[in-house]
């Protein structure tokens, strides 16, 4: 912290959140998607890595876009996990969307509509547009100004790349944004004609003996080749939804940011589609089914599984992933009983991957992992105490007590975490089961 006349300057701190599975990387697949015991942040799970695995194989080669996957398991077996891993795999050109199934009761919007738009959110498009560019190091420039100060700015600039030189007029606007970024005789800068924006590239590498000096952030780069002005192809990806908000209403650029969306209607999502196919078949746009994960699946009722069922068949349609924890339960809205709480129709058309308890081992291995990510010491001791405690409790209750041991720690100012920490830190916060028990025995309670 410094003060400078008067004013006092703080350092700003990024501060990064350390997430329940912010330790996943991927899904911990070799080449012939053979899933290793620890890899990428997930232990053990290997036959149902090794599925998911290939849906992702499936997904990047357009094989199963408009399908449907449903992940089973008892709670804490890592269905989540297998999600996130799912979606760390595709990387970040693939869009994946994940929702609650509670998210889609609302009192703004109905059902349909709000199943709709994660559809639409979870279905990237990549528009291509070409521009002329001019690409070269600067030589020098020149920026005359009237001697009143009043009046528009004038300027040349002059460019050369290793096979021709040439000078430019510059206008107000252009001279502005030179100044705006700072440009000096030596950068390799690209200017948009279109828009007349201007991107400093670098440093040359022939200006880097003229300084004797220079910061961590200079970067140096050749001087380019060829001809100044150049054609370069830009491609934006954009969502269908986004597409969706901005034509809906005269303000929707800006409720896209807002978040205030509302109801869209089905004309204006037939146009876009009509248009969005017109530039596929130009060449101007393609398309990117991505993944929309739905948790908690067995809360959806009758009306949506009914909507999915039709909406997973559509031309433009993501992977459809669901979770759910249920066995035999009956589908919301009917008193029909069925497996997982889901329609038979619609649980004919899923693929079904089911994440197996984890072993006393995978979840030794799991706690080193969230240690390791919340940079804790753990002793030998304290691991197998919070291992044993997993089998009376659970391996999230476990997960939460080591933040609470290494504040125990701290206090104590010792080197790692012991039994001790993890004992007072049990005895202080209650799990499940003891909270139950301990309501069952109050019978002073109403």
């Amino acid at each position: 912290m410094a003060t400078i006349d008067g004013v006092v300057i703080k350092d700003s701190v990024k501060v990064e959140r350390i997430g329940v599975h912010s330790h996943i990387r991927g899904l911990g697949l070799n080449e012939r998607l053979e899933a290793a015991p620890v890899a990428d942040g997930m232990v053990g799970q290997l036959a149902a890595r090794q599925a998911s695995g290939f849906i992702v194989k499936m997904i990047q080669e357009a094989k199963i876009a408009g399908r449907a996957l449903l992940i089973t398991g008892q709670p804490g077996a890592g269905k989540t996990a297998l999600a996130i891993g799912i979606s760390k795999q595709l990387g970040q050109d693939t869009p994946f969307v994940s929702i609650s199934a509670s998210e889609v009761y609302s009192s703004e919007i109905n059902k349909t509509e709000a199943l709709t738009q994660a559809f639409r959110r979870a279905i990237g498009i990549q528009i291509k547009e070409e521009t002329e560019v001019l690409e070269g190091e600067v030589v020098s420039l020149e920026i005359d100004r009237s001697a009143t100060g009043v009046g528009p700015k004038i300027g040349k600039l002059t460019m050369r790349t290793t096979d021709m030189e040439t000078i430019y007029d510059l206008g107000s606007k252009m001279v502005d944004a030179c100044l705006k970024e700072n440009i000096v005789p030596g950068d390799v800068v690209q200017v948009d004609k279109s828009t007349g924006r201007v991107t400093r590239l670098g440093k040359s590498f022939n200006r880097s003996h003229d300084f004797d000096a220079m910061g961590p952030k200079v970067k140096l780069v050749k001087c380019p080749d060829g001809e100044i002005q150049k054609r370069r192809e830009t491609v934006h990806t954009v969502c269908l939804h986004d597409i969706d908000v901005i034509n809906s209403r005269t303000q929707g650029y800006v409720a896209l940011f807002s978040g205030d969306t509302g109801e869209i209607k089905a004309e204006v999502r037939d146009q876009i589609n009509r248009k969005v196919l017109e530039w596929r078949e130009e060449g101007k746009a393609q398309f990117v089914p991505g993944v929309l994960f739905i948790d908690e699946a067995h809360i959806l009722d009758i009306e949506c599984f009914s909507f999915l069922n039709r909406a997973i068949e559509g031309e433009l349609s993501p992977l459809l992933i669901m979770a759910t924890n249920r066995l035999i339960e009956k589908v919301r809205g009917t008193d029909v009983e069925s497996a997982h709480g889901i329609p038979s129709d619609f649980l004919d058309r899923m693929l079904i991957v089911n994440a197996e308890p984890y072993t006393n081992e995978d979840i030794e291995k799991i706690l080193k992992l969230r240690a390791d990510e919340e940079g804790v010491k753990l002793d030998s001791n304290s691991l197998a105490l919070l291992v044993k405690l997993v089998s009376t409790t659970s391996l999230r209750y476990s997960i939460q007590l080591i933040s609470v041991a290494e504040v125990l720690r701290m206090r104590s100012k010792e080197q790692t975490i012991t039994t001790d920490h993890v004992s007072k830190a049990y005895r202080m916060f209650y799990d499940a089961k003891r909270s139950q028990k301990l309501l069952n025995d109050a019978d002073y309670l109403l």
